[in-house]
């Protein structure tokens, strides 16, 4: 089976021999009064990747290379450069069968948690890079501005802008419901007293059942 894995836009010349993905849960176990020991089920934590790849320091036949042959140290300044970066970028895995069809593909955003480079003597001059990855989901801040509260009124004003209300508060012999209104809000703005909305009910229980639930477009009959 072939692989080719890409790191950002980076493909590694020589894929990994083993790759582990461990999907990490995040489920809760609590213990009830009763003693009894339930596990609540939650969605899934982030995927971790792990991973060890060979960075040969000699073109090796089975070494891909899409752009021509590079040294080591121009992966190793590419990985410290996403480290640097503090972005995430893409981690894809690409899997086919020896005839060239698809097996599957891993294909996620990631972050770059570690990576240890490791120079043995039994490997010449080639370098193996040991990287944990882990999965990045993206995220987004909401912006909320806070207007401040308005000053109350005292109650002097309270009462002049109550009785001017009432005052100017046109005389209606019907009314038409429109959309959001409420008996209260009619009763407040047509007749000066939100309290008086009974008034409107009582005028019309033939019509309106609940003093709760009127219909946009009633027409309702009120009081001089």
């Amino acid at each position: 089976m072939a692989y080719q894995m890409y790191l950002g836009d980076v493909l590694f010349p020589v894929a990994p021999s083993k790759v582990k993905m461990k999907i990490n849960g995040k489920n809760k176990t609590l213990d009830l009064i009763n003693g009894q020991e339930i596990n609540v089920l939650n969605p899934p934590g982030l995927t971790e990747i792990d991973f060890d790849i060979l960075l040969p320091a000699v073109q090796y036949p089975f070494a891909d290379y899409e752009d021509g042959f590079e040294m080591p140290d121009f992966y190793l300044e590419e990985l410290e450069r996403m480290k640097l970066g503090k972005r995430p970028v893409r981690f894809i895995a690409i899997r086919e069968f020896p005839s060239g069809d698809s097996f599957f593909d891993t294909n996620m955003s990631v972050s770059l948690e570690d990576y240890t480079v490791t120079e043995d003597a039994k490997e010449g001059m080639d370098v193996t890079v040991s990287v944990s990855l882990k999965q990045y989901v993206h995220y987004g801040v909401q912006q909320v501005t806070v207007q401040p509260k308005a000053a109350e009124p005292d109650t002097a004003d309270v009462t002049v802008e109550e009785e001017r209300e009432t005052a100017n508060a046109p005389e209606l012999s019907s009314y038409t419901v429109r959309d959001r209104d409420c008996l209260w809000n009619i009763a407040k703005r047509y007749l000066g007293d939100g309290s008086r909305w009974p008034e409107i009910y009582g005028l019309n229980r033939d019509k309106v059942s609940n003093p709760n639930v009127i219909r946009e477009g009633q027409v309702l009959a009120m009081p001089a």
